[in-house]
């Protein structure tokens, strides 16, 4: 895959530490001809190449996801041209010299130091053709300065501090239109790349909005399933039904929950079937005391089983093999002890534990089915 370019334009954005207001120190605007004699071709050489391959989910699983897309906000009823980052991504793309990019990419420019908590470094947009299919794309790239940096010199200075250096390792990008694969593109997402916590390149565009994250979609999913088993379960507006309400609440706003207790296992596997038949490769994370799993959703039921005896929680995996990793411990020996005879060992346990306060036998209502 290669990228062929029609014109670059280079902007050096500063930051005085008087008022911290940020400046254009320099512009350049660059032809194909004077972009090929360039030290930029050195630099960015490959880069495009590696943005436009680089793979980006519709639904990123989290909010910190490097690789996002973002589509144009659209009113009912109004055509992607009213999008006015569109419009101005469109000019762009079809400016077929370095004289007609001049007014866009200044527009371009203005709209990223109005953007908060931008910082000083290098802005470069850049429109490409590649090669063999002659499909025009759009490239916004910004590289921060690196701090302290410095470079060897020679025997008597030996280091040279540089002010203002960059490099592509950390490169903020855009592309547009997003080029699901060779010579197939789509006009209304664009794909941005960025590494900072700080999310101000996705925010200088202030009319692409950006998908929800897998967690975010299963989180409405889930308490918009409770609600319906609220309603169904208590068709009356009474108190109960009220108290219910309310918790379901507490649990959407609460970062950390215990298990609630209240669904029955079938009415949970319905439940996860809907989450899972759109998304397949949601994630199940949990704590029990201080030990942690980590699974698929789709493996509740089927390979992970949530059990409880005497007031103690059980987590069963099942699966076909077991095995370890960096360091060997003595468990990697065990020959493991048939599951009844492990129930009636922890309830065993649990009954003689110094909070039950009557100890009692296991009579048969209270051994499990399988003995």
């Amino acid at each position: 895959m290669k990228f062929i370019i029609d014109w670059l334009s280079f902007c050096l954005i500063e930051q005085p530490q008087e008022d911290g207001t940020k400046q254009v120190k320099m512009t350049r605007y660059l032809n194909h001809d004077e972009y090929e004699k360039s030290e930029l071709r050195d630099f960015l050489d490959g880069e495009f190449a590696r943005i436009a391959k680089r793979k980006v989910e519709l639904n990123p699983k989290t909010e910190g996801t490097p690789t996002k897309l973002g589509q144009f906000v659209l009113e009912p009823g109004h055509p992607l041209d009213s999008n006015p980052n569109y419009a101005l991504l469109q000019r762009l793309l079809t400016a077929e010299t370095s004289g007609e990019s001049k007014e866009p990419c200044q527009e371009l420019l203005q709209s990223y130091l109005r953007t908060s908590q931008v910082r000083g470094g290098v802005l470069i947009v850049v429109r490409t053709r590649l090669e063999l299919l002659d499909e025009r794309y759009v490239f916004i790239l910004k590289c921060d300065f690196e701090q302290k940096t410095a470079v060897i010199t020679d025997e008597k200075s030996l280091i040279s501090n540089v002010r203002m250096a960059i490099n592509a390792k950390n490169m903020k990008s855009l592309m547009y239109p997003y080029m699901i694969e060779s010579g197939m593109n789509d006009p209304y997402h664009v794909k941005i790349h960025q590494f900072s916590h700080a999310r101000y390149f996705e925010e200088f565009l202030r009319f692409i909005e950006y998908p929800q994250t897998v967690t975010q979609i299963v989180h409405e999913e889930v308490i918009s399933l409770a609600r319906q088993h609220i309603e169904y379960t208590y068709p009356e507006a009474t108190e109960e039904r009220q108290r219910e309400e309310e918790a379901i609440e507490l649990i959407a706003a609460s970062p950390k929950r215990e298990l609630a207790e209240k669904w029955e296992h079938e009415t949970v596997m319905e439940a996860m079937q809907i989450i899972t038949d759109r998304q397949p490769e949601v994630e199940l994370k949990f704590k029990l005391d201080h030990m942690q799993v980590r699974t698929l959703l789709a493996d509740y039921g089927t390979s992970l089983h949530i059990a409880k005896v005497n007031g103690r929680y059980l987590i069963l995996l099942e699966g076909e093999q077991l095995q370890f990793e960096r360091g060997v411990s003595p468990v990697e020996f065990v020959k493991p002890k048939a599951l009844a005879d492990l129930v009636r060992e922890i309830e065993a346990r649990s009954y003689a534990a110094p909070e039950v306060t009557s100890a009692r036998s296991v009579d048969d209502e209270d051994r499990p089915p399988w003995e």
